[in-house]
């Protein structure tokens, strides 16, 4: 695939901080918080993000839905769930890849031109990080030709060894 109208991009971060047009959340299927990432969105977004999340009525594993970004930089925050790690016998590769590529299609459809996503389920859900970046590069290389709104992609990773991970593993950065 030929990226060159696409910049990509592997970040040590706090996501909350980004101004980008969308992060994306790997939320539970409630969607009203937890921990990890989840919770430190919804504690930098602040209360009216619970608000707007009660009315969503939840998200299933591999689905997507989109919020106002509240007190974020970011125009919109994109609430994905990604699956349990329970061995890899449960399809969770088809459903972190789903969770990767219907965030990118929502983010698309509400012309989205600038996204970050953190790195989806390798936190409590304990799907082991070498197998989920793999997943998310490569559903993200496979999904933005249908996202064309879509010009710069983030994976902003929490650790240093996250990155590393994914820069290892990716030739087709910018």
């Amino acid at each position: 695939m030929n990226n060159t109208h696409h910049n990509i991009t592997i970040i040590v971060a706090d996501i909350t901080t980004l101004h980008v047009d969308a992060i994306v959340n790997a939320a539970n299927e409630t969607l009203l918080g937890g921990g990890g990432v989840d919770g430190a969105i919804h504690r930098a977004a602040g209360p009216e993000l619970l608000e707007e999340c009660r009315g969503l009525g939840g998200c299933a594993t591999g689905e997507a839905k989109i919020t106002a970004g509240c007190r974020l930089p970011a125009r919109y925050i994109i609430h994905t769930v990604g699956p349990v790690w329970h061995g890899g016998g449960r399809h969770e590769a088809a459903r972190l890849a789903a969770a990767y590529a219907n965030s990118l299609r929502l983010a698309a459809a509400h012309h989205v031109r600038s996204i970050a996503f953190p790195c989806i389920s390798t936190g409590i859900y304990g799907y082991p990080a070498k197998e989920a970046a793999t997943i998310a590069l490569n559903t993200v290389r496979d999904t933005l030709p249908q996202c064309p709104s879509i010009e710069t992609v983030i994976f902003c990773c929490f650790s240093e060894e996250d990155a590393e991970i994914y820069r290892g593993m990716c030739s087709w950065t910018a």
